[in-house]
């Protein structure tokens, strides 16, 4: 696979992406989620908050901590329903 095909997938447990370096959901990877729940914002909001509950535990394990109102503000608020 090529470095430009690579999509930007989470790298665990850094919770990074694995194409670009950026912390996960990266913009480009926001953009992917947004257009393949589409029809049911719902379902995405669900496993992201499923994605978010896996980060911050392997996160708290890395760190000692994980703030959550920093988690919510990355996996959840920017894929509400405007």
């Amino acid at each position: 696979m090529s470095r430009a095909s690579r999509p930007h997938l989470p790298m665990r447990p850094l919770w990074r992406c694995r194409r670009c370096g950026a912390e996960w959901p990266c913009q480009p990877a926001r953009l992917a989620l947004l257009v393949e729940y589409r029809a049911d914002r719902t379902a995405l909001l669900i496993y992201l908050s499923t994605l978010m509950a896996e980060a911050g535990e392997q996160l708290s394990q890395l760190n000692g901590h994980a703030a959550p109102e920093r988690l919510t503000e990355r996996f959840l608020s920017w894929a509400r329903a405007r």
